[in-house]
């Protein structure tokens, strides 16, 4: 029954046809994002005010305003709308409830989709900082996000532990992803809980990994399975690995005029790992002169072999990027999340949504600044994404081109 005093618009035009998310539907189509919402059946069965792609846009929009209310955030989704026949004056913005069982309705499937389908790798031939010997270089790595302190949220996330027993203030998921280091953009994901460790996330990320890509990994992650299951997806790898005693042991076969040299690389034990093929790799052995009196030692291995194809000094340069990977969760969690700010969600399905919607929204951003970087001839890691961030924000109620 509709409420006393509402009108209905003259115009049959629904929200989810009208509602302007400005830059966000340059790189997620609403086309396509009803095509998602349909595939994994959250397409509503009736006429709502809230639309699943209202909402899944809604999702993205909640990243961009991680501060604002619901209503907030919803009114700058809508605030260019050119509403026909009287809209303006009819149109009664829902209620926070409203807003709430929409997200509830939605869930987190779709947006989960809607990033894997969407996010790909998008440096350009040439561009800078994106390839290695024709490689495209990427790196895995993992970072934790607060999320509300509720009962559901803690027993299924879980939450560090610190000082004498006690626990952190709140529960934490874990992220882990892959990324371009050229451009920053996160093209892989995958969202656990805390309790899940960044290897065993990682190896449902492995099959993101194509030949004529080049993975940098920190020495967290090395093992000999997940290495022999990186190396078979055709991709070369550059891994930094621990030296000390837990550290894996290289069977030295033969030294490189770089100063690297090549080595079996086999788990002793147990001894069914003994009849295993061995694998080949090169080693790099090395520190940095940063003026201290012990510098740090760092190993490192990979699959590229041959020393005229890309040297030693090379590769060694070359993993330095593996830190971009560390600023784009920085540029999540520090500008567009906000610095020390917790996910509002309350259960969890909705803090993967909104997880999700982060991802998606970052993934956007960084799409956007890399058109722009090659449209200029700029390299995108020269620009801003703070600057970007604000520039969206600004222009999100209204379509239109993101400046170049």
């Amino acid at each position: 029954m509709p409420r006393a005093g509402w009108k209905k618009p003259e115009s049959d035009r629904r929200l989810s046809d009208l509602v302007s998310v400005g830059v966000l539907t340059r790189v997620f189509p609403p086309g396509l994002v009803d095509e998602v919402v349909a595939e994994v059946g959250r397409t509503e069965q009736r006429h709502r005010s809230l639309p699943a792609r209202v909402m899944a846009y809604f999702s993205i929009g909640m990243a961009l305003y991680s501060e604002g209310s619901y209503e907030d955030v919803l009114a700058q989704l809508t605030d260019g709308l050119s509403w026909a026949s009287g809209w303006t004056d009819s149109y009664r913005p829902p209620s926070k409830s409203a807003i709430f069982q929409a997200r509830a309705r939605l869930g987190s499937e779709p947006l989960a989709v809607l990033f894997e389908r969407v996010a790909t790798p998008i440096g350009v031939e040439q561009a800078p900082g994106v390839w290695l010997a024709g490689r495209r270089l990427v790196a895995i790595d993992g970072t934790c996000l607060d999320v509300a302190d509720t009962a559901v949220n803690a027993e299924h996330f879980g939450r560090p532990g610190v000082n004498k027993g006690e626990q952190a203030a709140f529960p934490q998921a874990r992220v882990v992803a892959l990324a371009e280091c050229g451009t920053h953009a996160m093209f892989a994901a995958k969202v656990g809980t805390y309790r899940e460790s960044e290897t065993a996330l990682a190896e449902s990320l492995l099959d993101r990994l194509e030949p004529g890509m080049l993975l940098t990994a920190d020495r967290g992650f090395f093992s000999y399975a997940l290495w022999r299951q990186a190396a078979g997806t055709g991709a070369d790898l550059l891994w930094r690995v621990r030296t000390d005693t837990a550290g894996p042991k290289p069977t030295h076969l033969e030294d490189l005029p770089d100063g690297s040299w090549l080595a079996h690389l086999r788990r002793s034990t147990p001894a069914a790992a003994r009849r295993e093929e061995p694998m080949l790799v090169r080693v790099l052995d090395y520190a940095i002169d940063d003026g201290r009196a012990n510098p740090t030692g760092y190993r490192l291995f990979t699959t590229l072999l041959d020393p005229g194809e890309v040297t030693a000094v090379d590769l060694a340069a070359a993993y330095t990027q593996r830190w971009e990977i560390e600023l784009a969760f920085d540029e999540l969690k520090t500008h567009q999340r906000g610095p020390r700010t917790v996910l509002r969600s309350k259960s969890p399905d909705l803090v993967l949504q909104e997880i999700w919607g982060h991802l998606c929204c970052h993934y956007a951003i960084r799409t956007l600044m890399n058109q722009a970087a090659t449209h200029s001839g700029h390299d995108p890691d020269r620009v801003s994404f703070v600057a970007a961030l604000r520039i969206t924000r600004g222009t999100l109620a209204q379509p239109g081109a993101f400046p170049p």
